[in-house]
């Protein structure tokens, strides 16, 4: 099914995001947690590319085993970085075979061992060529990424919401944001994209704090912002890991009440890959009803 039909649908689009498992370990080990993210009852769950394109088999393996061996819709996310124009005609081709209708096209970041990775060198140097592209083929639902507070490369945020527009004319069908802790600049990104012209569904990327050293590195890449009662909640438990872990639930859990209530056309929970705190997430956000309930999570969590 394609997601933007879900939209079309349901008041909001519950999705949750995933990872595979570095190169070097057996993909089977995400396998563990797939059968209690479904018991979760995503409308659907995305998986990541790795950075340079370094995972974009098990993407593609992963995205097709949630859609078909676990019965849910997913999104195999696909980038520029690296890519020959061949490369990208072969990825778009294995993702059809497998039946994959929706995709995430990003620009993608530089290998991690090459920082000063030359974006101009890709045969797609923008998500919005690659989009463009992809429109043409098989006939693909197609997401984009917004940047609530603008992409770190950008000097302005109107620039930024430009560049976001062409990514919605090339085709984007919906808007998936980088993860962000203040439902404000939500608020006032759906007005500022509105004023520009962008009408298409934006769902809200919200990552839990599991770790404050693991937000705190993430922010820093993505320029994302966090407010002070958050740097508040993280100097009191820093010494804490588990009392960070739960406050970190909490604030996120109360983050996505407070989206649906005010009409949140969509949330995307970024989970690394922890079923067993997604769910408390959403049994704080007001959302069990979506889950299965005699789905016990037992399994230990990174």
């Amino acid at each position: 099914m394609k997601i933007k039909d879900m939209f079309k649908k349901k008041k909001t689009v519950v999705s949750f995001e995933i990872f595979p498992p570095k190169i070097d370990v057996p993909v089977e080990t995400i396998y563990n947690s797939l059968e209690q993210f479904k018991a979760l009852n995503p409308d659907f769950i995305s998986v990541t590319y790795g950075a340079g394109g370094s995972s974009k088999s098990r993407t593609a393996e992963i995205a097709s085993k949630i859609k078909h061996d676990y019965e849910t819709e997913s999104m195999a996310h696909l980038t520029c970085v690296g890519h020959t124009k061949e490369e990208i005609d072969n990825l778009l081709e294995t993702l059809h075979g497998k039946g994959i209708e929706n995709i995430l096209a990003l620009r993608g970041d530089p290998p991690a061992h090459m920082p000063d990775f030359d974006f101009s060198k890709n045969f797609f140097k923008y998500a919005s060529e690659l989009i463009g592209y992809i429109k043409k083929r098989n006939n693909f639902c197609i997401a984009a990424a917004a940047y609530l507070e603008g992409h770190v490369d950008s000097k302005r945020l109107k620039e930024d919401l430009l560049y976001l527009k062409e990514k919605v004319d090339a085709g984007a069908d919906f808007l998936v944001t980088q993860l962000f802790f203040d439902n404000r600049l939500y608020y006032d990104f759906l007005d500022k994209a509105t004023a520009v012209g962008i009408n298409c569904p934006v769902s809200a990327g919200i990552m839990p704090i599991f770790k404050a050293s693991q937000i705190k590195s993430i922010t820093a890449k993505s320029g994302c912002s966090i407010p002070a009662k958050l740097v508040l909640l993280m100097d009191k438990y820093c010494d804490n890991p588990d009392d960070m872990c739960k406050a970190g639930i909490e604030y996120a859990g109360v983050q996505i009440r407070d989206l649906i209530e005010n009409g949140a056309s969509g949330i995307h929970l970024y989970t690394m890959n922890r079923p067993k705190s997604s769910r408390k997430v959403l049994e704080i956000a007001g959302l069990t009803s979506l889950t299965n309930p005699e789905a016990e999570i037992h399994t230990p969590e990174p």
